[in-house]
């Protein structure tokens, strides 16, 4: 269902629409009373702080794409072990201003970026190289995956804050499938034991199918293929999976070998 693989110029359109759903339903929780003070699961960050990340984040890539469009170089990307660490810094630099600014800040910059992804042609959608400030340069569709997983993921962040039982948008999990692939691959520990196997991974949802994961001194590679001779298997929902990439909590079915599942999911760090 190409429509729902946001990879593809077939799947511009839904990521784009489900975006704004996800941002409009964050808005909204951050515009309660009380809310702005509140705790999210995010180590030390309220939601005024998500926000804040969602402002910086969103305005940053404003940059990345007139650098992108200009011909010029971009600044070397910061690698994502430190994403963590400065992209915390940086959605507190917004703390003098009022709950009212922060939200038609957030609200003026979805518009921008969404006047930004709209446009693109099928083959911008996937040939603009436009450089990350964390992963460096990546194909202009990354950026409608970046601001689904801030959207989804952080929205999800706030109510997990509330104590209130919730479950992520089955639209939101389904579209990020494909993302949390290329979150593994780009973060794995850089001490993580290298020596090569090989795991199957099983999804279920719009973006089902099977995928042989490869782990090797080069890092991590996958591909579809068939899983069933394999020596371990994780089975996720789209749910599941994207909250366990992002480090939200874990979940999964193993089969096969404990000790080399064990193995692959220990090979990450948490963003």
């Amino acid at each position: 269902m190409s429509e729902w693989n946001a990879m593809t110029y077939e799947g511009k359109d839904t990521i784009l629409r489900v975006v704004q759903r996800e941002a409009n339903q964050m808005f909204a929780l951050a515009a309660e009373p009380g809310a702005w003070d509140a705790p999210t699961a995010c180590e030390n960050w309220q939601v005024k702080d998500v926000i804040g990340h969602i402002v910086d984040t969103t305005e940053g890539y404003f940059a990345a794409f007139d650098v992108a469009r200009s011909g010029a170089d971009a600044p070397a990307p910061h690698g994502l072990v430190v994403m963590h660490e400065l992209a915390g810094s940086s959605a507190k630099r917004f703390d003098e201003l009022t709950q009212q600014e922060m939200l038609a800040r957030a609200r003026a910059d979805l518009d921008k970026m969404i006047g930004i992804l709209e446009p693109l042609t099928a083959d911008e959608w996937g040939g603009l190289m436009v450089s990350h400030a964390y992963m460096g340069p990546v194909p202009a569709f990354v950026y409608a995956g970046g601001q689904l997983m801030d959207y989804g993921v952080h929205t999800w962040d706030i109510r997990q804050g509330s104590g209130r039982a919730h479950a992520i948008p089955a639209d939101t999990a389904d579209l990020l499938v494909p993302f949390m692939f290329i979150i593994w691959q780009s973060t794995i520990r850089p001490d993580a034991d290298l020596t090569p196997f090989q795991i199957g991974v099983r999804v279920s949802g719009r973006n089902a199918g099977d995928t042989v994961v490869s782990i090797g001194e080069g890092g991590m590679t996958y591909e579809p293929g068939n899983i069933d001779n394999l020596p371990a298997v994780l089975e996720f929902d789209p749910g599941s999976l994207v909250l366990t990439a992002f480090g939200r909590f874990n979940g999964g079915t193993a089969s096969g070998d404990p000790a080399l599942a064990d193995r692959f999911l220990n090979l990450f760090y948490r963003i």
